[in-house]
């Protein structure tokens, strides 16, 4: 064979593996194909496979239920008159755990007859394992009854893939559950809060598996979301760099929204042909109004921190090196405040865009009557009509 047609049969071999394309395979793959795999890759893969059969059944189908990967061709060499040398890098990721793959490659390519002969795989092990590996997402500080949830993937402007949308759900629920809770502060590190789903993770997705992905996704998110909006404490977030897509979803979520200058907001949905998640459809509206909803969807507009302090989407903007000690310092001042007054109000506030005047008025009256009976609210009665017959 001339060496572009082995080059174009080895080109063949790796798209129909990137495709999964079984019937291809079949021609390609030679009845004595024997292939051969790294030592020390996870999942027991490393080893001798014999006959196509056994190679496509325990190899690649295994490798298909763990990742979603694909080969990335660099180079091709012909190394002798049926043999190539193959340089490249697997990407992707993890499926469970949404680590992405980057692992560097040379394969040995064997043909006869114009069909693979044999395949012997060099690849970093280690890599396949970390991928495989869940990162944690989030960094979660809990004192003096102030929970602090920063996003933690600062390399990828905390873009969020499906383990940060399974972190937050959990992360939620343990917010939920905990009695001690006063405050929740949500933050990104690094230069961004967040901009919403990590393209990066979602383009290396296989293009038939993305609808169940995102489906996943934007089912623990939005959980995530709902059990943020409902907690009965304050929320905080205090958003720097680019807030944007679904992750203005966790803004909406919080009472009080502090701005560094630095900020711009948008949702960037109209530029990948998507629609709409993180509660954006829902809140922007309401925020807003549908007018400058339907704007910033259609026209992709980008706001300024002082734009968005305008049209109501954060309460103050502040520098940039203020951010973090101004929305600390109000959490303080918040866990400091009357827990059940606080629990009510939030709920009152929540609930009132669903309900009708006189229902809002009665809710505004049972809320009102079980915070009368605390002790504490009866306490504060007294010590302020004292003060009031000093003056």
């Amino acid at each position: 064979m001339t060496i572009n047609e082995l080059e174009g049969q080895a080109q063949r071999f790796y798209q129909a593996l990137a495709a999964g394309d079984r019937a291809v395979l079949d021609e390609l793959l030679h009845p004595q194909f024997v292939g051969t795999t790294t030592r020390g890759l996870p999942l027991n893969l490393g080893g001798v496979y014999q006959g196509p059969e056994q190679m496509r059944r325990h190899f690649w189908g295994t490798l298909a239920r763990h990742y979603q990967a694909r080969a990335e061709i660099e180079q091709i060499v012909r190394v002798a008159e049926d043999q190539l040398q193959v340089v490249g890098v697997y990407t992707g990721h993890g499926i469970k755990s949404g680590t992405p793959l980057d692992a560097r490659f040379v394969h040995l390519l064997r043909f006869r007859g114009g069909r693979l002969l044999a395949l012997e795989q060099i690849t970093d092990s280690g890599a396949w394992q970390a991928a495989l590996t869940p990162v944690a997402t989030l960094d979660v500080q809990v004192e003096e009854g102030i929970a602090l949830i920063q996003l933690d993937r600062a390399s990828a402007n905390n873009g969020i893939n499906a383990q940060m949308a399974r972190e937050l759900l959990e992360v939620a629920r343990r917010c939920a559950a905990d009695p001690s809770l006063r405050v929740v502060v949500l933050q990104g590190k690094g230069k961004s809060f967040t901009v919403g789903g990590d393209i990066d993770f979602l383009s290396s997705v296989e293009a038939d598996a993305l609808p169940a992905m995102l489906g996943d996704m934007t089912t623990h998110y939005h959980e995530a979301l709902r059990i943020f909006n409902r907690l009965p404490v304050p929320v905080i977030a205090a958003v720097q760099g680019v807030a944007a897509g679904g992750g203005l979803g966790l803004m909406y979520c919080a009472d009080l929204v502090l701005a560094a200058q630095d900020c711009r907001f948008a949702l960037g949905f109209s530029a990948l042909g998507l629609s709409m998640d993180g509660a954006n459809s829902w809140f922007l509206p309401r925020l807003v109004g549908a007018r400058r909803a339907a704007e910033l969807y259609f026209e992709n507009r980008v706001l300024s921190a002082q734009e968005a302090l305008e049209w109501g989407l954060v309460n103050r903007v502040v520098p940039v090196d203020q951010l973090k000690p101004e929305a600390m310092a109000c959490a303080r001042r918040l866990a400091q405040g009357a827990a059940t007054g606080f629990a009510q109000a939030r709920q009152l506030l929540r609930q009132s865009w669903d309900k009708s005047l006189s229902e809002q008025l009665e809710a505004e009256t049972d809320a009102l009557c079980r915070s009368a009976a605390k002790p504490e609210v009866q306490q504060a009665l007294k010590a302020f009509g004292a003060k009031r017959a000093q003056r």
